[in-house]
């Protein structure tokens, strides 16, 4: 019940905030600004109901608004008058037609080419291109329209015919409180407060006389009329007319449905693409009816609705009623609200849909990604909508061929002890090659622009003493024609150089594939293989595998532990621990209490299957120089007693792992002491004191259980005689 009650009265903020946006951008599309107001009814009823994105709000929005008025334009018919209001309409019912088609033609699917950078930079670019266009309404000038070029001039040119001080201060002001009360009171709703607040300050102080702030025209009572557009006039204008309305819905189609793609992600909840089409049909066709403009999802009231947690339909609904109130009753209102304020809550809402937190992830990730949502944004920014969907998906497909074209590859071996292959490049890796065999990795479809890398990497990894060659196809999902061709050709090289030739592990449609290429062969010579084990197995070997000694691998203590742990974390797997252990020493450091068990709480937590004793063990050694680094510094109180704690939960691994494998405790043991002669140069009065818990405990330990010190002090004895 509440959350309904809450939906309404979002609602009826939405339908306030509606006021001076749609009687804005009615005015762009060439209509009279009431117009706004009925593009703000009988739509965003019909939208609500015919929807599956109840946090969407439709309504008259910038960039149809845009278009329409420049379609008018280009046919020289002047603004608001008895011509257009005939014409606009019939623009409306042609776009609501083409949205139709869309539906027909299940143009939703082209949503799956469309990348969440590109959603990103393309939901940012819409937003500062509106923002652009408003900021002229600040310091007393008009809305502007166009791309960045033309927008930045209109605003230079009217800061220079009409500027306002006063005003401009308001309106930032506003933006402002705005986004300092979304960050301290964010349940406040501050929009429609600020917004009545303005018009209070028109009632009582008269700011519009005294200072000249601009207030919304006053707008007649009463309901707009209803009609059936007479399209037959189109027929006296120029045929591109129905082209630059496809142009529109189109439009409509990219941003409504790519916004509302965004939003749903953002939130993990489901739409159905096609269903949205159909009511951005449906909502066009009754702002015809209604004598309005096309209309369109709106970014920035949608921003506004989920400031409040808007959770149903009930909000599209309950600001249609409100706005039909407002049109009954509730008009003289509209005159007392200063533009530079309704402006600011504008502006606000919009820079709450920028995704640069996004572009700043990418950027650590994915340099390519980083740019394609750059290249999104600015080219919505110079060139507008439909360009920039178009530039932005073309480069997700040229971003998809090219990362196909050089997928991850890897060489795979062995760890004696171990099941299993592991990879020979991989940082902390204790893997060897098998003696005569060499394993390759590709992960990606293989097709005509990487076959070639493919057959590189094949023959140049051949060595004098190979004998068998597994290619690991588990991750070969496909293969063209070229690629069929070539597998071939490379079989029969290897063949005749007496090397045995595998593909295993890949599913069964690449076999299908083989076959329908003319690759039969492989196939019938058993060169395809279902598992690696099945293919060494094939060529002779059985498990265990004889291990390449002449081969030293990158780490030589390994443990099945820490090949989980590397596996998960690979080259980040230190800075992960670090991290961690930073943490927690920053906690110690304000709470002064370490509690073992809570810590133990947080690393399961943190890390997951990932986390065993051995990571554990590890952490305490970081986490040991972590605090003496904070002791230096002054900043860590009961450093003595925490250090107690943590040697004391070192010994109880130490017995786990002594009762349950020795030879992990060696290569733990081993670890240790190599850390502890960096921790003796880096920081000798921590490891001075570590030594003298460790001898403390080596004593209890001996008392309580002596077979078990005798053991640990073998292993010991053992691995500091290798060091």
């Amino acid at each position: 019940m509440k959350a309904h009650l809450k939906d309404c009265f979002v609602g009826i903020i939405i339908a306030l905030v509606s006021i001076p946006i749609s009687m804005g951008y009615a005015s762009v599309a060439g209509l009279p600004v009431v117009y706004g107001l009925y593009g703000s009814l009988l739509p965003i009823f019909v939208f609500a109901l015919l929807s599956t994105s109840f946090r969407f709000v439709f309504g008259v929005d910038a960039a149809p608004a845009a278009l329409t008025g420049g379609m008018i334009a280009a046919m020289e018919i002047v603004p608001e008058s008895a011509e257009a209001l005939q014409i606009i309409p019939c623009i409306t019912i042609l776009v609501s037609l083409w949205l139709f088609l869309f539906f027909l033609l299940r143009a939703d699917r082209i949503l799956k080419f469309i990348s969440q950078p590109v959603m990103g930079g393309f939901i940012t670019g819409i937003g500062m291109t509106i923002i652009c266009m408003q900021i002229p309404k600040l310091f007393g000038g008009n809305a502007g329209t166009g791309e960045l070029l033309s927008l930045l001039l209109h605003i230079k040119n009217e800061a220079a015919r009409d500027f306002n001080l006063i005003s401009l201060l308001l309106g930032l002001f506003t933006i402002a409180l705005i986004l300092l009360s979304k960050h301290f009171f964010p349940k406040l709703p501050s929009q429609p407060i600020l917004m009545f607040v303005g018009a209070a300050l028109t009632f009582f102080f008269h700011i519009d006389q005294k200072f000249g702030i601009k207030t919304l025209p006053s707008v007649q009572a009463g309901l707009p009329s209803f009609f059936i557009p007479n399209i037959s006039v189109l027929l006296n204008f120029d045929k591109r007319i129905w082209l630059q309305s496809a142009s529109i819905a189109v439009v409509i189609f990219s941003e409504t449905l790519l916004a509302t793609s965004n939003i749903a992600l953002k939130y993990e909840e489901s739409i159905s693409p096609r269903k949205e089409i159909l009511a951005y049909a449906l909502a066009n066709f009754a702002s015809a009816l209604s004598g309005s403009c096309p209309v369109n999802g709106s970014v920035s009231r949608t921003g506004i609705a989920n400031q409040f947690g808007v959770s149903s339909k009930l909000m599209s609904i309950s600001a249609s009623l409100a706005m039909l109130l407002i049109l009954l009753c509730g008009t003289g209102f509209i005159a007392y609200l200063p533009v530079p304020v309704l402006t600011g809550i504008v502006i606000s809402a919009l820079i709450g849909t920028f995704e640069f937190s996004l572009a700043h992830r990418l950027r650590a990730l994915d340099k390519s990604e980083f740019f394609i949502f750059y290249a999104a944004f600015a080219s919505v920014l110079l060139l507008g909508t439909i360009y920039g969907v178009i530039v932005g998906v073309l480069l997700a497909a040229i971003t998809f061929i090219i990362r196909q074209s050089k997928p991850a590859v890897d060489f795979l071996g062995i760890v004696p002890g171990l099941k299993g292959y592991y990879s020979l490049t991989r940082k902390g890796t204790a893997a060897v090659p098998i003696k005569n065999v060499i394993i390759y990795r590709f992960s990606g479809p293989l097709f005509y622009a990487n076959i070639k890398q493919f057959c590189d990497d094949v023959e140049n990894s051949v060595k004098a003493d190979t004998k068998i060659f597994v290619v690991d196809s588990s991750g070969i999902s496909s293969v063209d024609a070229t690629a069929a061709e070539r597998l071939l050709r490379l079989y029969k090289k290897f063949s005749a150089k007496g090397i045995q030739f595998y593909l295993a592990g890949h599913v069964g449609a690449v076999n299908e594939q083989l076959r329908a290429f003319g690759a039969m062969e492989l196939i019938e010579k058993r060169v395809v293989r279902a598992r690696i084990a099945f293919a060494l197995d094939a060529a002779g070997l059985e498990h265990p595998y004889p291990a390449d000694e002449t081969v030293v691998p990158l780490e030589k203590n390994y443990s099945v532990e820490q090949a989980e742990f590397e596996w998960a974390f690979g080259r980040d797997a230190e800075k992960v621990m670090m991290d961690f252990a930073n943490k927690i020493a920053k906690e110690l450091s304000v709470s002064g209490t370490f509690d073992m068990q809570k810590i133990q709480e947080q690393e399961i937590q943190h890390f997951k299957d990932y986390w065993s004793e051995v990571q554990e063990d590890e952490f305490l050694d970081i986490l040991e120089m972590t605090l003496e680094s904070l002791d230096q510094q002054k900043t860590l109180v009961n450093h003595t007693e925490i250090e107690q704690k943590i040697s004391l939960r070192h010994a109880q691994l130490e017995s786990l792992l002594l009762e349950k494998n020795e030879e992990v405790v060696q290569k733990i043991i081993h670890h240790r002491l190599v850390r502890d002669e960096k921790l003796q140069q880096k920081y000798p009065t921590l490891y001075a004191r570590i030594q003298i818990e460790h001898e403390r405990y080596f004593e209890e330990l001996s008392m309580a259980h002596p077979e078990l010190a005798k053991k640990l002090a073998q292993i010991i004895s053992s691995e500091e005689e290798k060091i």
